[in-house]
């Protein structure tokens, strides 16, 4: 079908299914961070009406995916940008990162710190371009997709952003819940998942605002976690820098293997960058928001996983006290490496700093919480028009519980192979979007036609691409990735002749190339 028969009806249609989705609630208000509206709902027992009402009297944002216009972007602050990051990245979960370099992949710490540098830089660029273009559109990233996607192809996006942000905030609730094992085992791990799964929910719920708001002060107890760690471990005297490197091909195999994982947790942010940056005024600098962006990223993703490099480097063979530091984290994973650092200088001090270090997981599960609820909405926009957000939130919140307490005996096996696949749909998605706003779009923003007024370009399928190049680059995407996976339960031909995963870089490759071949098709064909 070409792109002159898709008939004025069919989009009237296609847009009168994108109900306004802040049409749940009960009247019509503005508080700068939310739009009100109504939906028609039983009274009787729960109902969503009723949800609606509690929302609105609790002040929780009820904005969802539609685009915030301009008059209501009342964000006139960038360091909050740049702390949401720090703050979300400031975490125990991107200490675990760093300390997988010496158990599982067989690094000293100077490789594994080159890798996790110049890694993360590579990682964290898309989602520092992806923020500066929230002011721009005032759209959320998934609603932005369809520019990339188009507007029913997005929606299988959109899916596996919901299974991401799920899962990573499972996997954040397993290593707090570790944490507060360590401190006592008594306490069952479904607890401590349970207890940072609630306080997260609690936040989120609130929205936007609140969100930001946690994240701009939470960093400060967490820093100063961080600090006290560095400074014990460092008196100490066990760390083993594991010199001189290694060579060959077994070590460029860990080192790609590695660097898969750290690049599967920078660049996971990418899919709803521009979430947090809707609410940020349209004249905001692009510059201003990559700096910020990158700064947060960078710094605290640095210094948590090269702090659990060196912490991991203990545990090596022949290290002094080594045994003791393997024996800690065989027992309670990362929770009990850090144990075994602060509890036997600091006493209960020490148990004290790990359970604060264990509640830091609840700073990187905000973002995915909130953002997993956005993405519920744009897979059917009719339905999550008359279903809150806040309620979307908390049944992703149940989904996330629910896998957090079923992997919890599986961490180390389930964060591994977890990373790597969010890893590879990232650079899928990435390949395809970035190859769109730069080759096709030639980085031009009125490229992407209107999206100020009722019938943006943004909500009108006839006005979008098909996707009939988007899909079967994502196909080609997700067979380099294939080809390219060195796992446990699966090594693809390139991945067994490389002895490394380099299933991210052929999932990226891969991608781009088949967008740059089927796109200008596509745009020959339908004319979009």
């Amino acid at each position: 079908m070409s792109g002159s028969s898709f008939t004025s009806n069919e989009a009237r249609t296609s847009r009168k299914d994108e109900a306004p989705v802040e049409s749940y609630s009960l009247q019509e208000s503005n508080d700068g961070n939310a739009t009100y509206g109504q939906t028609e709902t039983t009274e009787s027992g729960f109902s969503i009406k009723k949800f609606g009402r509690l929302a609105l009297n609790l002040g929780f944002e009820k904005r969802g995916i539609e685009r915030v216009p301009e008059d209501e972007r009342t964000d006139g602050s960038m360091i909050q940008t740049g702390t949401l990051w720090f703050s979300a990245n400031l975490v125990v979960s991107s200490f675990a990162i760093g300390a997988l370099g010496v158990p599982i992949f067989n690094l000293g710490f100077v490789d594994a710190a080159l890798t996790i540098i110049f890694i993360n830089i590579l990682g964290i660029m898309p989602v520092c371009f992806f923020s500066t273009l929230g002011p721009k559109f005032g759209l959320r990233q998934m609603v932005l997709s369809r520019f990339y996607f188009g507007y029913y192809p997005v929606k299988i996006v959109a899916l596996f952003n919901i299974m991401a942000c799920v899962g990573w905030a499972a996997v954040n609730a397993i290593v707090g819940a570790q944490f507060f094992h360590a401190v006592n085992p008594a306490v069952p791990g479904w607890a401590g998942i349970l207890a940072i799964s609630v306080a997260t929910l609690l936040i989120c719920t609130f929205g936007y605002r609140i969100v930001h708001l946690y994240e701009k002060f939470s960093w400060i107890a967490m820093l100063i976690m961080f600090f006290i760690v560095l400074g014990v471990f460092a008196a100490s005297g066990d760390f083993n820098p594991l010199l001189p490197l290694a060579t060959g091909p077994v070590e460029a195999g860990s080192v790609l293997s590695f660097a898969a994982s750290i690049f599967g947790f920078a660049t996971g942010w990418t899919s709803f960058a521009a979430d947090y940056t809707v609410y940020q005024p349209a004249t905001r600098s692009s510059r201003s928001v990559f700096a910020w962006t990158f700064a947060g990223l960078f710094t605290s993703l640095c210094f948590t996983q090269l702090l659990g490099a060196a912490v991991a480097t203990a545990m090596a063979p022949g290290a002094e006290g080594g045994q003791r530091y393997t024996d800690a984290y065989a027992s309670a994973k990362v929770g009990g490496l850090l144990s075994e650092v602060l509890v036997p200088r600091l006493g209960g001090f020490g148990q004290f700093c790990l359970v604060l270090l264990g509640l830091s997981t609840v700073g990187n599960n905000c973002p995915n919480m909130y953002s997993a609820a956005l993405s519920v909405q744009l897979l059917s926009a009719r339905w999550a028009a008359r279903v809150p957000r806040a309620l979307l939130t908390l049944l992703c919140a149940a989904a996330s519980l629910g896998i957090a307490i079923g992997g919890y005996d599986h961490f180390e096996s389930t964060l591994e192979s977890f990373m790597l696949i969010i890893g590879y749909w990232l650079a899928v998605y990435e390949g395809v979007a970035l190859t769109e706003h730069f080759a096709f779009r030639r980085a031009d923003l009125a490229r992407y036609g209107p999206v100020d007024d009722d019938e943006g370009a943004y909500q009108d399928p006839g006005r979008l691409p098909r996707g009939f190049a988007a899909v079967p680059a994502a196909c080609l995407g997700a067979a380099g990735a294939v080809l390219g996976m060195h796992q446990e339960w699966y090594t693809g031909p390139v991945g067994s002749a490389c002895a490394a995963d380099i299933g991210f870089e052929l999932a990226f490759g891969f991608a781009a190339v088949g967008y740059l071949a089927f796109r200008p098709l596509e745009k020959a064909v339908c004319r979009r």
